[in-house]
C-alpha cells in the first residue's frame, strides 16, 4: 500500500536514521560549510576528509585565507584536483573578509566571486534556514529518477524543471536537511549503476522504481571521447633534491605548480633509466605516464632543486607525486640516491677529497669487522 506521508517528511525521517556522520555536518559554522561544498566538488568524501581538516587548521577564517600566498594555497590543495576552486575559494574569502561578515540569502551568496547557484543555496540553506532547494549532482540523480525525467540531465532546462520540482517538494522549516538529506540519498542509494530502489525510503512514490526504469534513468548526452596522450618524464633526484618546473602564472591547468620535466627537455641528463608507469586521467584526457630515473649535476634553465622532504608543502602536480610514490617503494629514503653512488656524481674539484674519504671508510670498515670477530 501507498505510504500518504508527504516525500519530504520520509526522506527526512530517513536521513535521521541513515545520514554519515562526516565532519561538516557537526557545524553550521558558513565558512566550514563553504570550504566543505566547495571541496567535495567533483571529488569524493574519503578524499575530501583530510583535505578539509588540514585545511580548517591552517584556515580557520575567511580572513586567514584571503592574506596567505597562492603558493600556501595550493601547497595546502595540491592532490585534490579542480585547482581553480581553491582560487576562487580565495577570492570568496577576500570579499567575505572585506564586508565583515557572511552573506545570509542564496543571492547574496551568489554575489561572492566563484560561488554558483548550488554552493550558493546549500551554504544559505544548511547555515541560514532559507528556503532554497540546492540541487548538485546527486540530488539531480534522485530528482530524475523519481519524476521519471525524460530529458538529458545535462540540459539546462532539465535541470531547471527538476530544480522546481525538488522546491516543490523542500520543508521550509528543514531546508538544510532537506537539502543534505537529498544528496545523502543520491550518494547511497539513488547510484548512477544499479540503484538500491527497496532501501529507497521514496520507493513508493518514485515514478522510476513504479515503471522499472530506474536504471535507465537519468537520461545522459553521449560524453566526449577520451583522448590518450603519451608522456615520459624525467625524475632527478641529486643531493636529496628533486629536479622540477614550475607552470606559468597564465596557464589553463595547474597555474603556479611544480612539475617534473618532460625527457625531450632533459637532453643533457645520462643514463636515464626505467622507474615505473602509471595512468593518470584529467577530463577527457587519459595519460599513460612512463617515468625515468637518472641524474644530473646542474639544474638546466628554467629548472630548480627543490628539497624532497619539504615537497608535502609545495604545489606539487598529481602526475609528479604518483612518480614519486613509484620511487618510494623502490627506495623507502628516495633522497638518498643509489644512483649517485654507482655513477659517482662529483664535480672535478671534489674529487681528490672524495678519494681520501673513501681510504678512510675504508680501513674504518676493517677494523669494525675485527672487532666484531
Amino acid at each position: 500500500m501507498r505510504n500518504s506521508r508527504r516525500p519530504a517528511q520520509l526522506l527526512l525521517d530517513w536521513y535521521a536514521s541513515a545520514r554519515r556522520d562526516l565532519p561538516w555536518r557537526r557545524t553550521r559554522d558558513p565558512w566550514r560549510v563553504l570550504v566543505s561544498e566547495i571541496m567535495l566538488q567533483q571529488t569524493r568524501v574519503s578524499t575530501v576528509i583530510p583535505y578539509y581538516e588540514r585545511f580548517l587548521a591552517r584556515f580557520p577564517a575567511p580572513e586567514d585565507l584571503a592574506a596567505a600566498t597562492d603558493e600556501e594555497l595550493l601547497g595546502l590543495w595540491s592532490g585534490l584536483g579542480y585547482y581553480s576552486r581553491a582560487r576562487n575559494l580565495k577570492r570568496a574569502a577576500g570579499a567575505i573578509a572585506a564586508r565583515g561578515g557572511f552573506p545570509v540569502t542564496a543571492g547574496q551568496w551568489k554575489e561572492l566571486p566563484g560561488i554558483g547557484d548550488y554552493t550558493a543555496a546549500a551554504v544559505a540553506s544548511i547555515c541560514f534556514q532559507q528556503p532554497c532547494v540546492a540541487l548538485d549532482g546527486n540530488a539531480a540523480r534522485v530528482m530524475a529518477r523519481f519524476t521519471a525525467e525524460p530529458g538529458s540531465i545535462g540540459s539546462a532546462s532539465v535541470r531547471l524543471r527538476l530544480k522546481e520540482r525538488a522546491q516543490a517538494l523542500l520543508d521550509p522549516k528543514r531546508p538544510g536537511e532537506f537539502n543534505q538529506a537529498l544528496m545523502e540519498l543520491g550518494a547511497t542509494l539513488c547510484l548512477p549503476r544499479n540503484p538500491k530502489c527497496l532501501l529507497c525510503p521514496w520507493r513508493e512514490h518514485c515514478q522510476a522504481h513504479q515503471q522499472g526504469i530506474a536504471d535507465q534513468l537519468p537520461v545522459k548526452a553521449a560524453r566526449r571521447a577520451v583522448e590518450r596522450v603519451r608522456l615520459r618524464l624525467a625524475l632527478i633526484v641529486h643531493g636529496g633534491r628533486l629536479l622540477l618546473r614550475r607552470r606559468g602564472d597564465g596557464q589553463r591547468r595547474l597555474a603556479g605548480f611544480w612539475e617534473l620535466p618532460k625527457v625531450e627537455d632533459l637532453p643533457a641528463a645520462a643514463n636515464l633509466r626505467p622507474l615505473g608507469r602509471f595512468r593518470h586521467s584529467i577530463t577527457h584526457h587519459q595519460y599513460e605516464v612512463e617515468v625515468l630515473h637518472g641524474r644530473m649535476r646542474r639544474a638546466p634553465a628554467g629548472l630548480e632543486w627543490h628539497d624532497i622532504a619539504r615537497l608535502d608543502g609545495l604545489p606539487l602536480d598529481t602526475m609528479a607525486r604518483k612518480a614519486m610514490a613509484l620511487l618510494k617503494r623502490q627506495d623507502p629514503q628516495p633522497g638518498h640516491d643509489p644512483a649517485e653512488e654507482r655513477m659517482h656524481v662529483f664535480s672535478p674539484s671534489q674529487e681528490g677529497s672524495v678519494a681520501q674519504e673513501r681510504k678512510r671508510q675504508r680501513a674504518g670498515g676493517v677494523r669494525g669487522q675485527r672487532q666484531n670477530t
